[in-house]
């Protein structure tokens, strides 16, 4: 996926999407349940029930672009669901966060890298 500017938000749907809706539904859904601009310059993620799907949503001000990746092995992790009513239908990434999980890695906790306690 390209790189995107700094002030971009990463928006990830709760739950699973039918992701046999193209760019024109998923738009309204953003509108309508995430309660979000899908014109706005943000990137929104969406999971299929198989967990093994996602297609993003993105507006690059010229057009809306839909991107779709399909793991071969494994699963997305995913944010964990809360039947919360009127809770946020939406998490949002950070883009290190987003890039792991287009990678198919845990980036809810990432593994901290072993840090050198002395030099020499």
């Amino acid at each position: 996926m390209m790189s995107l500017p700094p002030n971009v938000r990463t928006h990830v749907a709760l739950g699973y999407t039918d992701l046999r809706k193209g760019m024109d539904s998923l738009a309204l859904m953003i509108q309508e349940v995430l309660q979000a601009d899908p014109f706005g310059g943000h990137v929104f993620v969406f999971r299929g029930r198989k967990a093994g799907l996602v297609k993003i949503l993105y507006h690059d001000g010229n057009g809306i672009c839909l991107y779709q990746k399909r793991l071969d092995q494994g699963v997305f992790s995913w944010p964990v669901t809360r039947p919360v009513t009127g809770g946020p239908a939406s998490v949002c990434l950070t883009s290190a966060q987003l890039s792991m999980l287009l990678e198919g890695l845990e980036w809810r906790a990432p593994a901290p890298s072993r840090r050198i306690m002395l030099a020499g």
